[in-house]
């Protein structure tokens, strides 16, 4: 009896442990990005959270500009077809950033520095890392299915009450899954995601 008591939390662990499909890190990104500095991976979750961007990389072509070569931080493509071409505000840029423009656009990219405040400025970045922690998390079809129509019926609900809906995995794991998939929404810039978040169904 004692060897069965001692077995059963680790059982349980083994149950409620997230259940991830792939070991990817990002939901638009490559697999496995490699960042110059902290600002430019913080940079990316942003990117991640953000309805307007379909994809982004690590490893955009170089620019020719008169003295060397400049590989630019990140490159991403926007939901409107638009390819840019990103640098964090904590590099040191070989000339100015009107030049390095007119290289990206000979490449038919836009360019642009991203301002700290962009990154660092209110509480996105802390809600995407702690969003990002489920990327590749599978949500069974019941639940998606359950969540998915009961907005759809209901309107938008709390955070609390969306994990009461989610009966076949883990709930938190869950719903942060169907925000990175983009099947429904929070407001991510107000406040950190709690109870009282509202969750709103997203519509192609």
């Amino acid at each position: 009896m004692a060897s069965r008591n001692h077995a059963q939390p680790k059982l349980r662990g083994i149950i409620e442990a997230p259940q991830r499909t792939s070991f990817r890190t990002t939901v638009k990104g490559p697999e496995r990005p490699m960042f110059r500095s902290k600002a430019v991976r913080d940079l990316s979750a942003i990117l991640e959270l953000n309805r307007n961007i379909l994809s982004w990389s690590c490893n955009p072509p170089p620019l020719t500009l008169d003295r060397r070569d400049h590989t630019p931080d990140l490159h991403m493509q926007d939901t409107d077809g638009g390819w840019w071409m990103l640098d964090a505000f904590d590099r040191k840029l070989p000339a100015d950033a009107v030049t390095i423009a007119e290289a990206a656009a000979s490449l038919s990219y836009r360019y642009r520095v991203v301002d700290r405040s962009e990154i660092y400025d209110g509480f996105r970045l802390k809600n995407a890392v702690d969003l990002l922690r489920y990327v590749g998390h599978n949500v069974p079809l019941g639940d998606r299915v359950r969540l998915l129509a009961i907005l759809d019926e209901s309107g938008p609900l709390s955070f609390a009450d969306c994990l009461r809906v989610l009966r076949e995995t883990q709930p938190i794991a869950a719903l942060a899954s169907l925000i990175l998939q983009g099947l429904v929404d929070v407001e991510l810039d107000e406040d950190l995601i709690g109870p009282e978040t509202m969750v709103r169904r997203i519509r192609a």
